[in-house]
């Protein structure tokens, strides 16, 4: 069995894209979240070994959602964070939240995520 991904996007169109994607290259898609607070509550209910997450969501940035999975006891996935924008736009804010890292959204493979992860 693959590793277990919550998806965290505003974009339903992102979130199906990505589904199939991952589904395809072995991952096992446990959940998706709209937003933030929607992704805390299903990462502490699903426990995820991998979260997608998306740094602009309409109400806590995936940055402070990242800070938040990773401040909880006794659960912390992996987290990798995805923008339409270019990780240099986003400055300092990648590697402070305390997230594996970064890959665009264009640029998101299966493969891209396992050479993250390693």
């Amino acid at each position: 069995m693959g590793k277990t991904v919550l998806i965290v996007d505003d974009h339903p169109s992102f979130r199906a894209s990505a589904r199939r994607m991952l589904e395809a290259d072995g991952y096992v898609v446990v959940g998706e979240a709209q937003d933030g607070g929607a992704a805390l509550v299903a990462a502490r209910r699903l426990q995820p070994e991998l979260v997608l997450l998306d740094v602009r969501l309409p109400d806590i940035d995936g940055f402070e959602v990242a800070k938040s999975l990773l401040r909880a006891n006794g659960y912390a996935p992996q987290i990798v964070l995805t923008s339409s924008q270019d990780s240099a736009d986003l400055g300092d804010a990648i590697g402070a939240s305390g997230a594996r890292g970064f890959i665009p959204k264009g640029e998101l493979t299966g493969s891209a995520l396992a050479a993250l992860l390693r």
